[in-house]
C-alpha cells in the first residue's frame, strides 16, 4: 500500500470492502455455505440493538442498516453466490460524521463484522 493509499484511509469516514482491496483485512470474505445460510447469518448479526435494519433485498443479496451506537452510520451488507458452496461476503460502511474522518470507526466495523461470520461459518482462504 502507497503512502497516499495509508493518507486517505486515515482521513476516511468510509470503508469498502473488495476483491483486490489494498489491506488484506478489507479484501471480500469467502464462505463455504450456501447462499441463504450465509445471508441468514448477517440478517442475524445485523439484527441486534446496535443496527435497524432498513431495508433487505434476498433477490439481490443485500441488507441495509442503520448503525445507532456508539456512532451513526450506514451499513450495506451484500452476500453474493459463487458456486454452490461458495459465498462472498462484502460490507460498505459509512459513517455520519461532521469531521473528514471517522478516526477507523468504520473500518473497526466491517472487521467486527467479519470476525462474527468467521466464528459462525466455514472460512474459505482464497490467498
Amino acid at each position: 500500500m502507497t503512502l497516499g493509499q495509508k493518507f486517505k484511509r486515515l482521513i476516511s469516514n468510509y470503508t469498502e470492502t473488495s476483491d483486490h482491496h489494498p489491506v488484506s483485512e478489507l479484501k471480500s470474505r469467502y464462505y463455504k455455505s450456501t447462499n441463504v445460510q450465509v445471508f441468514q447469518a448477517v440478517e442475524a448479526l445485523l439484527s441486534n440493538d446496535f443496527y435497524q435494519v432498513t431495508s433487505v433485498s434476498a433477490e439481490r443479496g443485500e441488507i441495509s442498516a442503520n448503525i445507532r451506537m456508539p456512532k451513526k452510520a450506514f451499513l450495506v451488507a451484500t452476500v453474493i453466490s459463487i458456486r454452490p458452496f461458495e459465498t462472498a461476503v462484502d460490507f460498505n460502511v459509512t459513517t455520519e460524521t461532521a469531521l473528514p474522518t471517522d478516526f477507523g470507526y468504520s473500518q473497526k466495523t466491517v472487521l467486527s463484522l467479519y470476525e462474527e461470520l468467521d466464528k459462525q461459518l466455514p472460512r474459505i482462504d482464497r490467498s
